[in-house]
C-alpha cells in the first residue's frame, strides 16, 4: 500500500540536541524503513538552521540517524530563497556564519559581497571594538549594494547591526555622507525568524529572531521607521512548508508511489515555530479547497505580499493533493509540559515575529507527544499504516 502521507520533522531539539542525538529518533526510523534502510514514507527534514549547507546537515543527520539522508531531503531556513530569482543578479550583502557565499551562490545569487568583505573595505564603519579599530585612514571604496541577505546570526552583532544599518541608511553606498533617509530602504530578504532555539544548555539559546529583533529596533530608533522585509522565510512561513510540500510530492513520484500525498505531519519542539508554522499552513490548505485567501498574517504590505502569494498559487493549484498538515509537538526540546499553562494571571508571552499575528489557536498543537518515536506512532495509528 503506498503511502498517502508524508513526514516533516524538525531537527533541533525533536531529532537532536546539539551534536547528541535524541534516543527516541533512532527508533523512530527503524520504523520508518525497511529491512533495506530505505524509507518507506516520504520524509523531508525541515530546520531553521542556515550557518552551513545542505550537505552538511544531510551528513550530521546519517551520523545520527543511522541511515543515508541525502541533502535533497534537507530544507534548511533559507532553501526556498532559490524561488527568488528577482534578486540573483543583484549585488547583495550576506550576513551571518559559516558558508554564506557559498550558500548564496548555491541558491542562484551571483554577486555577493560578505559583512567582513564590507567591514575591510569602509575599515571606519567598526567602532565597538576599540582593539578593531583602523590605526590609519584608508581611501573610501565605493559598492553599489542593491539588498541584503540575513542568513542567520552572526558571531559580531555589534558589527553585523552596524554596518547592515549603514547599508540601508545609504541606500547601498555606506561610504557616502547621509543627506536623507530612504524609505522604502533596501530589500530584505531574512531567514530563520525563531526567537529561542534549543541546544545542549537547560535552558533555551538566542536565534536569529533575537538579531532580527534588535536590528528592527535600531532601525526604527534611528529612523522612526518600520523595517520592512521583502520576505521572511524559514518556519512558520508558509512559502517553506509549501516548498517541503514540493519537495515530499516530488520523492514519493521519484520511489513511484501512485497514491497521492493527501496528509503531512509536521514534527516540532517549539510552539512557535514549528506548531504555529504547520497551523498556518493548514489554514491555508483549508482555504484554498474553500476556494478563499484567508492566513494568520498582519494585514500589512510587508507582512503579506510574499505570504499571500502562496494562498494564491495554492487556491489556484487544482492538481495540489494535500487536505491536511498537522502539527505534533514533542515534549525533547522547548517545549516543556510543566511550563505548557501559564498561570491565570500571567499574560502569555508571543515569541513570534512583528509582521505574524499573535493567533493563540495557532499555538495549540493538533497532538502533543513523548517524543520522535511517539510521533511517528501516533501518525501510523492514525493512517492506518503498519
Amino acid at each position: 500500500q503506498p503511502p498517502a502521507f508524508g513526514f516533516l520533522f524538525d531537527v533541533d531539539g525533536v531529532l537532536v540536541r546539539g551534536s547528541q542525538p535524541v534516543p527516541a529518533a533512532r527508533r523512530a526510523f527503524q520504523r520508518l524503513t525497511d529491512g533495506g534502510g530505505r524509507l518507506r514514507v516520504p520524509v523531508v527534514f525541515l530546520t531553521n538552521a542556515g550557518n552551513c549547507m545542505r550537505s552538511d546537515k544531510a551528513r550530521e543527520l546519517s551520523r545520527a540517524l543511522g541511515l543515508q539522508v541525502p541533502p535533497e531531503q534537507v530544507i534548511l531556513s533559507h532553501s526556498p530563497l532559490q524561488l527568488f530569482s528577482q534578486f540573483h543578479e543583484r549585488c547583495m550583502l550576506v550576513a551571518g556564519q559559516g558558508p554564506v557565499v557559498e550558500n548564496a551562490h548555491n541558491l542562484g545569487f551571483k554577486h555577493v559581497v560578505t559583512i567582513e568583505a564590507l567591514r575591510k573595505a569602509y575599515p571606519l564603519l567598526d567602532m565597538v571594538d576599540l582593539s578593531r579599530r583602523p590605526k590609519e585612514l584608508f581611501p573610501s571604496s565605493s559598492q553599489n549594494l542593491a539588498g541584503v541577505i540575513l542568513f542567520g546570526e552572526p558571531v559580531r552583532w555589534e558589527t553585523s547591526l552596524q554596518l547592515i544599518a549603514d547599508v540601508l541608511l545609504s541606500n547601498g553606498n555606506p561610504g557616502a555622507e547621509l543627506q536623507h533617509v530612504p524609505y522604502p530602504h533596501l530589500p530584505i530578504l531574512a531567514c530563520n525568524m525563531d526567537l529561542l532555539w534549543m541546544a545542549e544548555a537547560k535552558m533555551p539559546r538566542f536565534g536569529h529572531g533575537t538579531f532580527l529583533l534588535c536590528l528592527e529596533s535600531i532601525y526604527k530608533k534611528v529612523t522612526g521607521r518600520e523595517l520592512r522585509y521583502e520576505a521572511l522565510i524559514g518556519k512558520p512561513s508558509p512559502i517553506t512548508y509549501r516548498y517541503a510540500q514540493y519537495l515530499i510530492q516530488q520523492q514519493a513520484q521519484k520511489q513511484g508511489w501512485k497514491a497521492p500525498i493527501r496528509h503531512l505531519y509536521a514534527v516540532g519542539d517549539n510552539p512557535m515555530s514549528d506548531v504555529y508554522g504547520a497551523n498556518l499552513y493548514n489554514n491555508y490548505l483549508k482555504s484554498a479547497q474553500q476556494n478563499q485567501v484567508q492566513a494568520g498574517l498582519k494585514r500589512s504590505p510587508q507582512a503579506a505580499s510574499a505570504q499571500a502569494e502562496v494562498s494564491l498559487e495554492l487556491r489556484n493549484d487544482c492538481t495540489n493533493s494535500v487536505e491536511s498538515c498537522e502539527s505534533i509537538l514533542v515534549c525533547t526540546g522547548v517545549f516543556r509540559p510543566d511550563s505548557a499553562a501559564p498561570r491565570e494571571t500571567e499574560e502569555k508571552v508571543f515569541h513570534g515575529h512583528r509582521d505574524f499575528c499573535f493567533d493563540p489557536s495557532l499555538l495549540q498543537a493538533s497532538h502533543i507527544v513523548q517524543d520522535v518515536d511517539e510521533a511517528v506512532q501516533l501518525a501510523f495509528k492514525k493512517e492506518n499504516w503498519s
